[in-house]
C-alpha cells in the first residue's frame, strides 16, 4: 500500500529550532513541499480584496483543500504541540486567505489574546520588494526587528502568541498571499472572527477602510 502524499515538510520544520528571542517563533522555507506549489497557485482562493477573509467566501480548488486538510491533520498538531511545548489538541483551530495588501497595511500588533499559535504560509512568486516583509519584532518599533521574513511561496512563520509578540512590516500595496492558521482559545472565538471578518470585507469593500494585514 502506498504512503499517501504529502504536501508539507514536517521533517524540515522539526529539524528548525525555534527561536526565543523576542518571543518563540520559527521560520521554515520551504515548508510546502516544490512539487505543490504549481497546484497550490491554481487552487489558491480566489481573494481580489484585502483583510482576512474565511475559507468558503471565495472559491478554491482541491489542491487547496488537500492543504487544509493536512494542516487540519494529527501529524502537524503534534509537530507543532512539540516543537512550542503545548498540547495544541486541545484546541479548535482558525483559517484564513489574503490575497492583496493595501500600502496602509502592515500596522505593528501582537495578535489577539485569543491566539495561542499562530501560523503564516506564504504563497507568493520569490519577493523583490523591500515592504511587505513581515518583521519579527523587539519592541513596537519597525526598526528593532529581530528577523524579516520574504513572504515568498512555501515559506511558513509561525509563532506562540504573547502580550509582546510584536510583528509588521513596511508598506506594500498588490498581490500578497498567505494562509493564516491559528490554535485558538474556543470555538467561539472562531465564529465571532469570521463574523468579523466577513462583515469588515464587505465594509471594506464599500467605504475603503484599512484592514490589519500580516
Amino acid at each position: 500500500m502506498s504512503t499517501p502524499t504529502t504536501m508539507l515538510d514536517l521533517d524540515r520544520f522539526r529539524a528548525t529550532p525555534l527561536q526565543h528571542e523576542p518571543f518563540d517563533f520559527l521560520c521554515v522555507p520551504g515548508f510546502v513541499k516544490r512539487e505543490h506549489l504549481e497546484a497550490l497557485h491554481r487552487d489558491y482562493p480566489k481573494v481580489d480584496k484585502p483583510g482576512s477573509i474565511p475559507l468558503g467566501v471565495f472559491p478554491q480548488g482541491p489542491a487547496f483543500d488537500a492543504l487544509i486538510e493536512e494542516l487540519r491533520s494529527e501529524a502537524v498538531c503534534q509537530a507543532f504541540s512539540e516543537k512550542f511545548g503545548l498540547d495544541l489538541s486541545r484546541y479548535p483551530t482558525m483559517f484564513t486567505a489574503r490575497g492583496m495588501c493595501r500600502a496602509t497595511d502592515g500596522k505593528i500588533h501582537p495578535d489577539s489574546a485569543s491566539k495561542i499559535v499562530t501560523v503564516l504560509i506564504y504563497m507568493n512568486p520569490p519577493w523583490e520588494a523591500s515592504g511587505g516583509r513581515l518583521r519579527v519584532l523587539r519592541s513596537p518599533n519597525l526598526e528593532d526587528y529581530a528577523a524579516e521574513v520574504p513572504p515568498d511561496e512555501g515559506t511558513l512563520l509561525c509563532f506562540r502568541r504573547t502580550d509582546t509578540s510584536w510583528h509588521g512590516h513596511h508598506s506594500f500595496e498588490g498581490r500578497r498571499r498567505a494562509v493564516q492558521m491559528n490554535w485558538v482559545r474556543n470555538s467561539v472565538y472562531i465564529w465571532h472572527e469570521q463574523w468579523r471578518h466577513r462583515v469588515g470585507a464587505w465594509l471594506k469593500n464599500r467605504t475603503g477602510a484599512a484592514p490589519v494585514h500580516y
